[in-house]
């Protein structure tokens, strides 16, 4: 189930915590597909980020490295929640489309896990992605060491 902060007095629909806005490292993907009695597919070579901003925009930057070489995947849109649901909007080359599906984000390890439904119906896509961390340290501070004395001859 999706991690979400309790409704705002105003009446607004629950958000998502704070930390659920971030940009996430693709870690895994796995392929479901029910047309078939093979067993879910692990992709290999799954890299990538996929950042969610609060203004409900979103960018993918998704690659998988095949034995024929690497794929890339990129998409930005925007994406909508209610409950564990999460819409992704965008338009590629090929025109408007929407990706729909389910999301569980654990705000305690930032791990999220988003389930999209596939083609055809009944297929998923399940990706797993972490939080990246901020590499955004403070700026260290300068010392403030006394001028050197001039030696004397």
């Amino acid at each position: 189930m999706a991690a979400l902060l309790p409704a705002a007095s105003q009446g607004l629909p629950p958000a998502p915590v704070p930390s659920f806005y971030a940009t996430y490292q693709y870690t895994g993907y796995v392929v479901y597909d029910n047309s078939s009695t093979t067993p879910p597919t692990a992709v290999r070579g799954v890299g990538g980020t996929l950042t969610l901003r609060p203004d409900g925009t979103y960018e993918k930057h998704l690659s998988i490295v095949a034995p024929s070489g690497p794929h890339y995947f990129n998409q930005t849109g925007r994406f909508t929640l209610a409950g564990d649901s999460i819409r992704f909007a965008f338009t590629d080359l090929k025109g408007s489309d929407v990706q729909r599906g389910t999301f569980r984000f654990d705000p305690a390890t930032k791990h999220l896990i988003v389930s999209i439904i596939g083609y055809p119906s009944g297929n998923k896509g399940v990706y797993e992605l972490v939080a990246a961390e901020s590499n955004a340290a403070p700026a260290p501070k300068a010392s403030r060491s006394k001028p050197a004395k001039k030696a004397r001859r």
